[in-house]
């Protein structure tokens, strides 16, 4: 799963501009981020893709009022409510946008070119129909919080038993670039966020981090085949629990808990 999803900020940070908290021109770099170029594609009114600020204002224009995200994962829709053919192409795409107030929805598509350390990234948006309906599996920030403080427990004791909590040289510098990231309030959300929700959001990273540490270690002390599926067994609802609580934070610009 993706540490800071592209969903997200373009949820996020839409949502603040649709708040008229921040202006088109600030939404649409802050969405961008570290990407080279965001474009639009498929949508109403428009014959062929457009830049993000464009199309942020069509959305408005089209009866947009909120934007939500979904991170759903094989066997879990989160965030979906159809039709089938967005949910694929969310499922595939590992993430997607909805909007509040029109039935569309937003599916990334990214590009990469250039050699290693020069990577040149674009990301074409896909817009499309979706059904409007509840979105599958969203828990409320409250929610959220407890169910990610109990799975970062229970994980935490299982691997560590199991010896593949996350040591050495690399799990140490992410842990570092995670900690330098919090001290210097790089948040992912945007301004109209809920501070529950900021936090709820730097608990979900944190718990992902750990997860992806976990995957990342190798067999660690894990060596038999027992132990590895026991290590696996302890990582899926960790993850799906931090997915959970990354859905809840994302989207609580546009929810009423």
């Amino acid at each position: 799963m993706l540490f800071e999803p592209r969903s997200g900020r373009l949820a996020a940070w839409g949502n603040a501009l649709l708040a008229g908290l921040v202006s088109p021109d600030e939404a649409a770099m802050s969405i961008v981020g570290e990407d080279a170029v965001h474009r639009v594609e498929g949508l109403p009114g428009e014959s062929g893709p457009v830049g993000l600020t464009l199309a942020l204002g069509r959305l408005r224009a089209l009866g947009v009022s909120g934007l939500r995200v979904a991170l759903p994962a094989p066997g879990h829709p989160l965030g979906l409510s159809g039709p089938p053919e967005f949910n694929a192409r969310a499922l595939e795409a590992e993430e997607a946008v909805v909007g509040v107030g029109a039935a569309v929805g937003l599916v990334p598509e990214v590009a990469e070119a250039g050699p290693a350390g020069d990577v040149h990234v674009s990301v074409t948006w896909h817009c499309l129909p979706v059904r409007e309906a509840p979105p599958a599996d969203v828990p409320s920030l409250g929610e959220a919080e407890r169910e990610l403080a109990e799975a970062l427990r229970e994980a935490t004791v299982v691997l560590t038993r199991l010896d593949v909590a996350g040591s050495g040289p690399v799990a140490d510098a992410a842990l570092s670039a995670y900690r330098a990231r919090a001290e210097a309030g790089q948040e992912a959300l945007a301004p109209g966020y809920p501070p529950r929700a900021v936090r709820v959001l730097a608990l979900a990273q944190r718990v992902d981090l750990m997860v992806s540490l976990a995957y990342e270690s190798g067999h660690g002390g894990a060596v038999a085949a027992s132990e590895m599926a026991a290590r696996a067994e302890a990582l899926r609802p960790v993850e799906r629990v931090a997915r959970r609580a990354l859905v809840a934070a994302y989207n609580s610009a546009v929810e009423q808990y």
